[in-house]
């Protein structure tokens, strides 16, 4: 299920600025998120157009965005040398074809066949969406911040708008956190239960534990889903667009594929999955108390990201690789649901508005310059 008000981007008037996105594969959504993000919020102002090596790329579509494939390194055969090679081909022909005023990459570093045909185009303005928040000692590629017009750094929760220069005349700009729906784009408990088929009565617990890449996926999550059954919760498990894999579920569990996630997250009295960006800032954004569990074999700090989120909401945050471990957690968990409702705090989530704006003058501006 998806969203059926996605819309059609109406934006062809050929005098609209050309954004064309390059969103890289990760371990899960979060690079074609904060893409479809930004474009969302420039639609009818611009034509944004995707490149996409994440394989859900027909979610994009669904979005009203023209899109392009191309298959990530790690899913491909070929050397490193030979994959940026024909990127950089097919690359280049996407740029000849959409000739885009703005190009915007969201990755962890950029590729060197994505640069290679950047500096054959030309003159387009280039964008860098980085995100933050690496574990200390994380291993990092150097790049060539000067290369780029703007850097645009997804910021965490709490995190507020600010600017500094970089080397060669660019920006980078740190905004606050990226979410791909506005707060009235997101259904109350009664409207998602209805769009989801869930009966208005009953507990619902939401596991959305990641395609695949949380360390032992079904252990855990077995585990937890005896405990949560046990407390007389029905359990919906999440299956990623990108997973490669199924996880076996027990007999009972409702599975559940579905984009935007936030839209119907009101749906559940509780969430329980991984503490990757998007999950974190749609939690909060939506106010569903939640059981995170980090994924500590990526290079961002998932256990320091939970704990804002413990921070700033009902939410408990556990390892959850032990029986005793998944009742404690669970159990303070339940009394969090039991008792009175806590206080959320205020934290601005229009980090996609401000980015979007900065792309948008960053096109305006090379127009002029043209």
């Amino acid at each position: 299920m998806n969203n059926p008000k996605a819309g059609r981007n109406d934006s062809t008037d050929p005098q609209l600025p050309r954004i064309l996105f390059f969103n890289v594969n990760g371990s899960g959504m979060g690079h074609l998120n904060r893409c479809l993000s930004y474009a969302r919020r420039l639609r009818d102002r611009a034509r944004p157009v995707f490149f996409s090596l994440a394989s859900a790329i027909e979610l994009i579509e669904e979005m009203g965005f023209e899109a392009d494939y191309f298959v990530s390194p790690y899913w491909s055969t070929s050397s490193t040398f030979a994959w940026n090679s024909e990127l950089a081909v097919r690359f280049g022909m996407m740029l000849e074809r959409v000739r885009p005023d703005v190009i915007v990459f969201d990755g962890t570093w950029p590729f060197q066949g994505f640069l290679a045909a950047c500096e054959s185009f030309g003159s387009p303005a280039l964008v860098w969406s980085n995100r933050g928040l690496l574990k200390e000692g994380a291993k990092t590629v150097p790049v060539d911040e000067s290369l780029f017009d703007l850097v645009i750094q997804p910021g965490e929760l709490g995190a507020h708008e600010s600017e500094a220069p970089l080397e060669g005349g660019g920006t980078r700009a740190l905004v606050p956190p990226v979410c791909v729906l506005e707060d009235d784009e997101l259904l109350d408990r009664a409207a998602a239960r209805e769009a989801l088929n869930l009966p208005q009565d009953g507990r619902f617990a939401l596991f959305a534990m990641g395609p695949g890449n949380l360390k032992d996926v079904a252990g855990i999550g077995q585990g937890l889903i005896r405990v949560f059954e046990a407390a007389g919760f029905k359990v919906v498990w999440v299956r990623a667009p990108i997973s490669v894999r199924d996880v076996e579920l027990p007999t009972g569990v409702m599975p559940l594929t579905v984009y935007p996630l936030a839209r119907y997250l009101r749906a559940f009295d509780a969430f329980v999955g991984a503490a990757g960006y998007n999950t974190c800032c749609e939690l909060v954004q939506a106010g569903v108390p939640a059981l995170l569990v980090p994924n500590t074999q990526l290079a961002d700090d998932q256990v320091r990201r939970a704990q804002m989120v413990a921070d700033a909401m009902p939410a408990i945050v556990s390892a959850c690789e032990t029986d005793e471990e998944r009742d404690a957690a669970v159990g303070k968990l339940l009394g969090m649901l039991n008792g009175a409702p806590a206080k959320r705090a205020v934290i601005p989530m229009n980090g996609a508005v401000l980015a979007a704006e900065r792309i948008l003058a960053l096109a305006a501006k090379k127009e002029r310059v043209q």
